[in-house]
């Protein structure tokens, strides 16, 4: 298990590392606005990363409605302990809002893949792109209707979804492929390009993101508080034991068992920042989870792969 724990310090946490820390460097020392980069993200980087997964991933049907049914019902379970905590401590809108972004969304696909690839292999690796191609649709779709909850009713935050890119680039990504059409191969390579560059981008937002802005060092107030240590327990903890139940009550096993509950045990999505920078779902709050999730998961994760193996 130490040897697995080492490689995968330097296959994932090394590479992961150097664009977060360029991004906490520019806001230390230029006080990075992030806001920019992150509509960027949002609006042209998202929408072509799911675009190019969908229509150049080798997807099967294999496991494909197990993996399905287990993404819905892991999600609304969350979704709903996620609502009942935060009516229970009575939290604000935005830090409602965060804490459903947290306690849904992990980061499957940056860390994710890497992971599952080193622990299991090629055979899960292809288990696992279906779960995170139905995650990169669902962050991009109920994670925009989430995280707008903050600053809107539910209506709008439902018709947010619909004026956002990823959603269309889904659909049609669907259609060529069902259809077996191709694009010319200069376009295809320009989504490609810009595909690739979604993971340094996030990265390098979440990096300043972990940085508290200039003049802001006062202590967080007590439901910010107790939002962010709801966060971290519901990711950790909640998140795995609701997996294993749910895996076990869909009666999934073998590889898909491990990989999909590696994937649904992953620390916080870095993209949920980007959706609570653009809506006001409490950015610091879910960023500083993101970061202390992910520290945690170094020495968590390696232990659960070691146990589901």
């Amino acid at each position: 298990m130490l040897h697995s724990f080492l490689l995968t310090l330097y296959h994932v946490f090394l590479p992961i590392s150097l664009p977060v820390i360029g991004g906490m460097l520019l806001k230390k020392f230029k006080n990075w606005d992030t806001r920019p980069l992150s509509a960027f993200s949002l609006y042209i980087l998202s929408p072509a990363l799911i675009f190019d997964t969908l229509l150049h991933a080798e997807i099967t049907w294999t496991d494909v409605w197990g993996t399905l049914w287990f993404s819905i019902l892991n999600l609304l379970a969350l979704w709903l302990l996620a609502a009942l905590l935060s009516r229970m401590f009575r939290l604000e809108a935005s830090e409602k809002a965060g804490l459903t972004l947290v306690s849904t969304f992990t980061n499957c696909v940056n860390y994710g893949l890497p992971l599952v690839l080193l622990a299991f292999g090629q055979l899960g690796l292809d288990k696992a792109s279906v779960y995170v191609i139905g995650q990169i649709i669902i962050v991009n779709t109920l994670g925009i209707f989430f995280a707008a909850r903050s600053e809107f009713s539910g209506k709008q935050a439902a018709l947010s979804v619909f004026r956002m890119p990823s959603i269309y680039a889904a659909v049609i990504a669907i259609i060529l492929r069902t259809f077996d059409l191709h694009l010319p191969e200069a376009v295809d390579g320009g989504v490609s390009m810009i595909a690739a560059g979604y993971a340094p981008v996030v990265l390098a937002i979440l990096g300043a993101q972990m940085l508290r802005p200039r003049g802001t060092s006062e202590p967080w107030p007590a439901n910010v508080r107790r939002a962010f240590w709801t966060g971290i327990a519901m990711r950790l903890a909640a998140a795995p034991l609701l997996s294993y139940a749910i895996l076990k009550a869909l009666q999934v096993e073998g590889t898909l068992f491990s990989v999909l509950l590696i994937l649904s045990s992953m620390p916080t999505a870095v993209n949920a920042v980007i959706l609570a920078e653009q809506f006001n779902a409490s950015p610091q709050f879910v960023s500083r989870c993101i970061l202390w999730t992910t520290i945690a998961s170094m020495a968590i994760l390696p232990f659960m792969i070691v146990a589901v193996s």
